[in-house]
């Protein structure tokens, strides 16, 4: 949303009366669904109900279910539940396209970086400027060192006095 005003199909604006006339049902209606958890209406600080058009469009897919098609309550429930988890998992299904996409690019980017690398040892360019990744020289190596573990001083293996060296 850009503006404040704007309202999306989430927000929840309508009272009962107003959700009740918007999907062609009573409002004892809409308390009964909200009972069997068809609908989930938000509630205010005050505790009244407040639908969104989500809310509503639900609702009539309700109404449609009972009384078109002859569906019971605990159908209809099932039935909206596993629309949501279809829905869910179509989003994860195009967020694992887009995702698998980028991963066919990188792929495509590295085949080529090896078969730019194939080429260069087959031809074996000692050339600067055909290396693959420009390296800065330094005059600086640095070499890293473990601490000693103990203070007392080790005699290398196979010295005189060495206990653990060969047999006499």
């Amino acid at each position: 949303m850009n503006s404040p005003y704007e309202l999306s199909d989430d927000m929840p604006v309508y009272v009962i009366s107003v959700a009740a006339s918007l999907s062609g049902m009573h409002p004892q209606t809409l308390r009964g669904y909200e009972r069997v958890g068809l609908v989930s209406p938000r509630r205010t600080t005050g505790g009244g109900r407040r639908y969104s058009m989500r809310d509503i469009l639900a609702l009539r897919q309700i109404q449609r279910l009972s009384q078109d098609e002859g569906i019971n309550l605990s159908g209809i429930k099932r039935i909206l539940d596993l629309e949501r988890q279809l829905d869910q998992a179509r989003l994860v299904a195009a967020e694992l396209r887009a995702e698998m996409s980028l991963l066919r690019n990188e792929l495509e980017s590295t085949r080529a970086v090896a078969a730019r690398l194939a080429e260069l040892r087959r031809s074996q360019t000692v050339d600067p400027a055909a290396a693959l990744v420009p390296v800065r020289s330094s005059g600086r190596v640095t070499f890293w060192q473990t601490a000693a573990k103990s203070a007392a001083p080790q005699q290398p293996t196979g010295q005189p006095g060495d206990q653990h060296g060969a047999a006499d």
